[in-house]
């Protein structure tokens, strides 16, 4: 199983590199993690909405040339359908079981994702009705794609 995960922007501080390192190690032996960063457009303070969907859309482009052919596509998304931990292991497994050989979860930049992004995906996913940010979410999201395997494979992780 491939497990991509595609983040608008990179990760500055050292404890969440730290962590994502710890998680991506962990995540070696039941999948193969790819971790790919796009670069985020420059947003200033007093913009307009015509320039957030610019932004979006610009941000979406980076996104989908990255997305691969075949790819079960997750975008997380506020808005999105909301999972227990065990509900997202059975997301992941069901994958599995229908021959998805790679699951591609797509992390937007500060100012979401744009339409045309949205609608590529097979699932839109909200990780919370909490805001965090973007970084930390890679954090989150990696360990719940650790806490799913877990799961599936009935091992003691997840109380």
């Amino acid at each position: 199983m491939k497990i991509n995960v595609i983040a608008v922007g990179k990760i500055k501080e050292r404890y969440l590199k730290e962590g994502i390192a710890e998680y991506s190690k962990r995540l070696s032996r039941f999948c193969d993690l790819r971790i790919v960063e796009v670069a985020d457009e420059p947003a200033p303070d007093n913009i307009s909405a015509a320039q957030e969907e610019q932004v979006r859309s610009r941000e979406a482009a980076r996104v989908l040339e990255k997305v691969r052919d075949g790819d079960y596509l997750v975008v997380l998304d506020v808005k999105g359908a909301k999972k227990s931990s065990e509900e997202f292991a059975e997301v992941l497994k069901n994958c599995m079981i229908s021959g998805n050989s790679s699951i591609t979860f797509v992390i937007g930049g500060s100012l979401g994702l744009a339409p045309e992004l949205i609608k590529k995906a097979n699932m839109r996913l909200s990780m919370s009705d909490m805001t965090f940010p973007h970084q930390l979410t890679r954090l989150i999201l990696l360990e719940q794609v650790y806490r799913a395997f877990k799961i599936i494979n009935g091992e003691t992780y997840h109380k």
